[in-house]
């Protein structure tokens, strides 16, 4: 044999050898009462055998129990270094939230059970084949998570500790759907921008810049490093990880001022103890997470995520947690409505118009000093109880005067010298500074079920003066994003030029497990012509997207959905009203032979597609079973849930068909 084999196949170490056949076991007794033994559960017996096993104090095993659940990933050494890396910045520093929560609940007395549920990195993702794997993992996680819970039957609370794009909606749907029990959220934060760098969103972008040479090498690589201010926390700007935490809190499963905390610092960590002091608080007084999430917090944070300029994927995920929590799902209508009644008032990434990192919105006063502007306008439902156990009412009437509240606004204008009231705005100032509302969901005969666009975050120098944004362009049709992006990049025979507009088909949930296309949307907004090209797919984007990009489109092309059967060179009128929040998308004829937008969706019916429509290769099949399972329970417009009646009622009937 090898010396090489050798090492693989043992150690030359003697101490291998001293091994021990038997231990002395934990010292004292079990706390075990006659009732107990006669009455308990087996499984609750061993599980104080466990606990005593583990090396807990045997006398404090009959401790009210709490479970606090994270994402964590990575291993991190005690002085930070990275021992195992994990996969994003998103979860690399959350164990130290967990230490912190079970150090308060042992303090009160409390016996801390702590449990994981890693997650994936959307921009590692993107453009690859773990993209296919994204939306579908919420659904795979949050069912984990749920079976951590109701695997721990003796806790009598929860606290989840999550931050990113897939991990915090899927701890928020595992606690809905335990309403019955008390729990708290305690959002991640977020990391720092660095000086001197580009963001974590621009960054992305180097690429594409770089092959259209507006960067060299050099500085890609040197921005591409220092993108990251600080090792912890979500991404500098309002993507679909901070919208989370921003809306978890509007929700009330946070403390207030939960979100965008910066990661690692003091503050952060603050959050955590009075986290667990507040999920005790909800125990001892009989407040469960049924008494939190509610139709009015639901509406609050409807109303909250329209305020901010929230990242589209939470009309995702705020449905899933409505169905999750046994509540009305929001319709398209019903966010039409909020849109159209709710204010942008937050000038944060991506939206501008200056664009401040996330901190900076938590020092302003983050999501309570919205809410103050929303309560002026009466928007709020103020009556919806939060995991203080006292109404929003309450809570807001106390950030106003605290003296926390003044302190951080403070630090805004003397470390930044940021005027925190040009970050969360009042309605006045938003409008004076051309802040329009948040989401628009135009319709027409590409997308005769409706599609999303982020409107507020369209280039206003493409938009008329009335506030309108109107293109009509040729389309350039793709069934493969890597093919769209080497066509930005310019690396084709037929590159994407000013006036394109790019269709991205048989990327929904069918066809690529809805995948998101930031690869392609932060390429066109920092490409010089970028502002002149729009997006129209069935996919869905980034929470930092921005520009003329129209997502969701349905029904999708693998469900017979029009947009399936446009060709390259037809003709699409996009109308986005950015005052009005309505819009429309249509197929207007090929040039040289304009159609009315009827005349359009009648030629589109009798079409047959000219491009193969199928699913991608890779798809894996856990995301195919998940795709079709969602679309039995409402598919994306429903918040890709799994709808066990809805899917027992078809397997039903197909299996008596046979």
């Amino acid at each position: 044999m090898t010396s090489e084999l050798d090492t693989l196949l043992d150690s030359d170490d003697a101490t291998l050898f001293d091994v021990e056949t038997t231990g002395a076991g934990p010292a004292g007794s079990l706390p075990l009462t006659e009732e107990m033994l006669r009455d308990a559960p087996s499984g609750d017996l061993f599980g104080l055998t466990q606990n005593a096993g583990m090396g807990w104090n045997p006398r404090e095993l009959l401790r009210d129990q709490y479970l606090i659940l994270s994402t964590q990933g990575g291993i991190r050494g005690e002085d930070g270094k990275p021992i195992a890396l994990g996969y994003h910045t998103g979860h690399w520093e959350v164990g130290l939230l967990m230490r912190a929560a079970a150090e308060e609940l042992d303090r009160l007395e409390k016996l801390p059970f702590a449990a994981y549920v890693s997650d994936p990195c959307d921009g590692r993702s993107q453009g690859t084949t773990a993209m296919m794997d994204s939306l579908a993992y919420r659904n795979d996680a949050a069912t984990v998570l749920n079976r951590l819970i109701r695997s721990l039957p003796t806790r009598k609370g929860i606290l989840g500790v999550a931050t990113c794009d897939k991990g915090l909606p899927a701890m928020m749907l595992a606690l809905a759907s335990n309403s019955n029990l008390p729990g708290v959220i305690i959002p991640g934060g977020v990391t720092l921008p660095a000086r001197n760098a580009e963001d974590a969103g621009k960054v992305q972008s180097s690429g594409a810049r770089f092959a259209h040479g507006e960067i060299d090498l050099q500085y890609a690589a040197d921005m591409g490093c220092r993108a990251c201010g600080s090792p912890g926390g979500g991404c500098q700007f309002l993507g679909t990880a901070a919208t989370s935490q921003v809306v978890a809190e509007a929700f009330g499963l946070t403390l207030p001022h939960a979100a965008l905390a910066p990661s690692g610092q003091p503050i952060w960590l603050d959050l955590a103890r009075r986290s667990a002091k507040a999920v005790v608080a909800m125990q001892q007084a009989g407040i469960s997470l049924g008494n939190v999430l509610t139709e009015d917090s639901l509406a609050n944070a409807m109303v909250v995520h329209a305020a901010c300029g929230g990242s589209t994927n939470l009309l995702l995920h705020m449905p899933a947690i409505a169905f999750a929590a046994k509540l009305p799902r929001p319709s398209v209508d019903d966010w039409n409505r909020i849109n159209r009644q709710t204010p942008r008032l937050v000038d944060v990434l991506p939206n501008g118009p200056v664009g401040h990192p996330t901190v900076q919105f938590f020092l302003a006063g983050g999501v309570p000093e919205l809410m103050l502007h929303l309560r002026t306008l009466g928007l709020l439902k103020l009556d919806a109880l939060t995991a203080t156990g006292r109404p929003l009412g309450d809570v807001l009437e106390w950030w106003e005067n605290s003296p926390r509240r003044t302190r951080l606004r403070e630090l805004l204008q003397e470390r930044d010298g940021i005027d925190p009231d040009d970050v969360v705005m009042s309605p006045e100032r938003a409008k004076e500074k051309g802040l329009t509302s948040t989401v628009t969901f135009p319709v027409g005969n590409i997308a005769p079920e409706g599609s999303v666009i982020k409107s507020t975050a369209i280039d206003p120098s493409v938009v008329d003066k009335d506030g309108v944004y109107r293109k009509m362009g040729p389309a350039r049709v793709f069934t493969a994003e890597r093919d769209a992006i080497a066509a930005i990049k310019g690396r084709t025979d037929r590159p994407i030029v000013s006036g394109d507009i790019i269709v991205l088909m048989c990327r929904g949930p069918l066809g690529a497990g809805m995948e998101e296309t930031y690869q392609i949307t932060s390429a066109l907004r920092y490409l010089d012509f970028g502002k002149h090209v729009a997006v129209v797919t069935d996919a869905r984007f980034s929470g930092v997207s921005t520009g003329a990009c129209i997502g969701h489109v349905g029904p999708e092309a693998l469900a017979d959905g029009p947009v399936g059967k446009l060709r390259d060179g037809d003709q699409i009128e996009i109308i986005v009203d950015c005052n009005e929040l309505t819009g429309s998308l249509n197929f207007i004829g090929e040039a040289g032979a304009p159609l009315s937008p009827e005349e359009g969706a009648r030629v589109l019916s009798e079409r047959e597609p000219t491009v193969e429509l199928k699913p991608d290769d890779d798809l894996p099949d856990e995301t195919r079973l998940w795709a079709l399972l969602q679309q039995a329970g409402g598919g994306t417009w429903g918040g890709c849930v799994y709808d066990v009646d809805a899917i027992e009622k078809i397997m039903r009937a197909g299996m008596q068909a046979k």
